[in-house]
């Protein structure tokens, strides 16, 4: 069983660049040779190693990102590429004419891009299953074929082979965190207001994250340091002075064995720790249901973007995407005002009951990765893949919905398929959810 979390980390890689023990240029080589091994296979929809070379030998080695590999979803403008967001439907669209600003900031902090990584068509769903192109394969089992998880599926792989150290991704219901909890990695997906949007494909442009995966939380913070273009400010108090909360409703539902038995693992290492955790009720989860009663952002949202090229080409998506796309098409005007009036309330809500607490901690999601031959593309897989992606994304999309910020980091065994456990809190408490996730990290680590 593969375990990513071997790899050396971005912050160890530098040091070891600093301390004369490696070369940028002979890291970039490594992570050529995995993005071209069978790991690998469907994980980038485009490379440019020629590109990525240059820019090594052209970066200073102060720089954040040291001329080390990264890689970029297939949703974001990159200057001189087309955008086709893993669809064969913009395949030919025109190309970009300038990078969008999370890829310009990670280029000018001495990223080495090396390719578009594959992605759920559109962004829209969790399992990061790919008619088109193929999908990438979950790097935790080389037995049996899994999902790895979207839709920032080529993304995730990328870092979990050691063909990238960031994989920069979007997400609007999960799509940075599953792929991280299924493949072992780290994602945090950050406040969104605080990384630009532009130059996206859009998904659901108020639900819409633009963020990365890493290797360890330390990296994440150096990722977010880079696409929000501000400093984590350091928090100094210790696991036993934080104040955290299990939450009893929804998120503990339907758990497999795996999941079940290294979330419970998890919490006595926390609490062996030090750190104080609390079962409670969070009772605004139970309105939920209702707000999205008419379809939630996602679709609506989408719609509107992709009416016009649905009416000429909508043969050309896959038709699972086009299902849940068109779905977007029912909700009246007034039922989408309602909806941003009663999210706005619910998100006050939310705020008001987790305020007592540094963090919520909760399983990133309820199951290992599932086999792909479950859910690969067929008519006849069609009601386990609705059934499977609505489970994944069940736990990581009630952030999003609370405009807030989470983390997903790895607390499985060596000898278990990845799970992932989800730090979280309400908006803007990026910075205290990074620091708890860092002295959790190393605790998992210690026991």
């Amino acid at each position: 069983m593969t375990q990513p979390s071997a790899l050396p980390d971005l912050v160890a890689t530098r040091e070891a660049l600093q301390a004369g023990r490696t070369t940028a240029r002979t890291e970039l080589e490594r992570a050529i040779a995995a993005a071209e091994a069978p790991a690998n296979i469907h994980s980038f929809l485009r490379t440019d190693f020629e590109g990525a070379r240059a820019a090594t030998a052209a970066v200073r080695p102060d720089q954040p990102l040291a001329g080390l590999p990264v890689s970029v979803k297939d949703l974001f403008d990159v200057a001189g590429q087309p955008t086709p967001a893993g669809s064969l439907v913009l395949a030919h669209s025109p190309e970009a004419i300038a990078h969008a600003p999370a890829v310009a900031r990670l280029l000018a902090a001495g990223g080495a891009l090396v390719g578009r990584t594959n992605m759920t068509e559109f962004a829209f769903s969790g399992l990061g299953v790919n008619p088109h192109y193929g999908t990438p394969v979950n790097v935790a089992d080389a037995r049996t074929p899994r999902v790895p998880g979207g839709s920032s599926s080529g993304a995730a792989v990328s870092v979990a082979t050691g063909a990238a150290f960031v994989g920069l991704g979007s997400d609007t219901g999960g799509s940075i965190r599953i792929p991280a909890a299924l493949n072992g990695i780290v994602g945090f997906k950050n406040t969104a207001r605080l990384v630009p949007t532009a130059g996206a494909v859009p998904l659901s442009t108020t639900l819409d994250t633009v963020c990365a995966m890493t290797r360890s939380v330390r990296d994440a913070v150096v990722a977010h340091e880079i696409l929000a273009d501000r400093r984590v400010q350091p928090d100094p108090a210790s696991l036993s002075q934080r104040r955290l909360a299990v939450v009893k409703d929804l998120f503990l539902d339907g758990l497999d064995a795996t999941v079940a038995h290294a979330f419970d693992r998890t919490l006595r290492s926390l609490r062996a720790a030090g750190a104080r955790i609390d079962e409670i009720a969070l009772p605004p989860l139970a309105d939920l249901p209702a707000i999205n009663a008419t379809g939630g952002f996602s679709a609506a949202e989408a719609y509107a973007w992709h009416r016009l090229l649905m009416e000429r080409s909508v043969a050309g998506y896959d038709p699972r995407v086009a299902q849940r796309i068109l779905k977007g098409a029912t909700m009246k005007a007034y039922e989408y005002i309602d909806l941003v009036h009663a999210r706005a309330a619910w998100v006050t809500r939310m705020a008001s009951a987790l305020a007592p607490y540094d963090a919520i901690l909760s399983p990133t999601v309820p199951i290992v990765a599932p086999a792909l031959a479950d859910v690969a593309p067929g008519d006849e897989r069609d009601a386990e893949f609705f059934r499977v992606n609505a489970l994944l994304l069940r736990n990581p999309s009630v952030v999003n919905m609370l405009d807030g910020c989470a983390i997903s980091i790895p607390c499985h065994a060596p000898d278990e398929l990845p799970v992932g456990l989800m730090l979280w809190h309400a908006a803007l408490h990026d910075d205290t959810v990074l620091a708890i996730a860092a002295q959790a990290e190393q605790a998992l680590r210690n026991r």
